[in-house]
């Protein structure tokens, strides 16, 4: 029988939280605009590692870092946190929050591949059968059609869809120079470092674009607020915080395989908060996609 223990539990609540950070996030990008989303999702979720750091280390900023960590950190945080979740967000606008979290779950297979190309790690017969149900999965779920409001049955936006994929590669990518330029240092820190990079590059990308008026103008939005900051709170703080308590306390392959099940759980929210229709063929997909990923994690 299945015990589970304080790190499968963790893990089990990762997965929840992520979940209600896309679906936070959705509904924060279709009110205030998913760019606008990103940078305050930013700022809030660094407010937040300032504080849990002073509390924990007694330092508001990561200063005890050295340069290894801030240079290839930093680039984690511009690919990860800025390029790949700009076109994530965007994903959730076009395509829903349910969609994009199916495509993420090419993040494992993406990673696999990195590591096979640069790395010259070996992909396992396992591997191979995990990487063609996760690609199987999602393809049977995006090439499906889904009912609109009015009954009308349609395709998946062609650019949503690619949105995703481009979140997929850019957490993959991230990830992998994440682990290099971690090392053993302190997690959190870690990750208040990448959210500080991701912070310029959006401040960067602002002031090129002259988006400022329309970020003042989303922080005057009250609805677009509390979605932002529930998400914020749910996703970078929270789900981050949980997933690293649950790999200290359980098998890394069984906590990710537990966080890996966000496009299984995402299904119940959108049937009863967004009214999407869910077929068998997207249940199937979601489920094939989610058990390629747990082969490739064990």
């Amino acid at each position: 029988m299945f015990n589970p223990g304080p790190g499968e539990i963790a893990a089990l609540l990762t997965a929840l939280s992520w979940t209600a950070t896309m679906m936070a996030f959705e509904a924060a990008g279709r009110r205030v605009g998913s760019l606008n989303v990103n940078f305050l999702r930013v700022v809030i979720a660094s407010v937040f590692l300032a504080v849990f750091g002073y509390l924990q280390r007694g330092l508001w900023l990561p200063f005890d870092a050295s340069p290894h960590n801030w240079i290839w950190l930093s680039v984690s945080g511009l690919i990860g946190l800025t390029l790949g979740d700009i076109c994530l967000f965007r994903a959730f606008i076009l395509v829903g929050a349910r969609i994009a979290a199916l495509v993420m779950a090419f993040v494992p297979v993406i990673s696999a591949l990195i590591s096979w190309l640069f790395l010259g790690e070996i992909l396992s017969r396992l591997d191979q059968t995990g990487m063609l149900l996760t690609t199987s999965g999602i393809i049977m779920v995006v090439t499906g059609k889904r009912a609109d409001s009015d009954g009308t049955r349609r395709g998946y936006s062609l650019m949503g869809l690619l949105m995703a994929l481009g979140g997929a590669l850019g957490q993959a990518v991230g990830l992998v120079f994440s682990k290099y330029g971690m090392g053993a240092y302190d997690a959190f820190a870690a990750n208040h470092i990448r959210l500080l990079a991701a912070l310029a590059g959006f401040v960067l990308l602002f002031t090129l674009t002259g988006r400022w008026r329309k970020l003042a103008h989303a922080t005057r939005h009250p609805s677009g607020m509390a979605y932002t900051t529930l998400g914020s709170f749910f996703g970078p703080f929270v789900g981050v915080s949980l997933s690293l308590y649950a790999v200290q306390h359980t098998q890394v392959g069984i906590a990710a395989t537990i966080i890996a099940l966000v496009p299984i759980f995402i299904i119940p929210p959108s049937m009863i908060l967004k009214k999407e229709k869910i077929g068998l063929r997207d249940l199937v997909g979601a489920i094939l996609a989610v058990g390629g990923s747990a082969l490739l994690f064990i």
